[in-house]
């Protein structure tokens, strides 16, 4: 994992107490969604867009052949999670997916890669079927790609 500085919590506690158990235990407690286990999670670190600290954010394990999606949902809000403007300004991340950690880029899917890659992330978490319909913007679809 290549990403340094000083890393700065989530003003939500749910996330914090999510991010820590997730990390202290190598990512084999807090690995799914509360009270979901059927819905796995990885953790994500990316720069923050305008303080430039680290932050860290749970979000759904959409996986296929080594390269992961980070749908910024934000439940089906009219506006993007915080995460979205740190992905754009910062397109390097480090993921962490149970034990394992590295570096990834970072880029938005468009036009039939993103609908191949969000009917993989409704697949892996069907709600996200409903955030869309939820709102008015067509909720971004990044891939995780990894730094050789």
């Amino acid at each position: 994992m290549t990403l340094e500085g000083e890393y700065e919590p989530s003003p939500e506690q749910w996330v914090r107490d999510q991010v820590e158990e997730f990390e202290a235990s190598d990512g084999q407690r807090a690995n799914t969604l509360k009270d979901h286990p059927e819905w796995p999670i990885v953790v994500i670190t990316s720069r923050g867009a305008k303080s430039g600290k680290l932050r860290k954010n749970p979000v759904m394990r959409v996986e296929h052949d080594g390269v992961y999606a980070a749908v910024a949902s934000k439940g089906g809000a009219p506006e993007h999670p915080t995460w979205y403007h740190n992905f754009v300004a910062h397109p390097e991340v480090d993921l962490q997916d149970g034990a394992d950690k590295r570096t990834y880029s970072v880029r938005v899917a468009e036009g039939d890669e993103r609908a191949e890659w969000w009917e993989r992330s409704v697949a892996a978490y069907s709600p996200y079927a409903e955030y869309q319909q939820n709102t008015d913007r067509e909720i971004p679809v990044f891939l995780l790609e990894p730094i050789s």
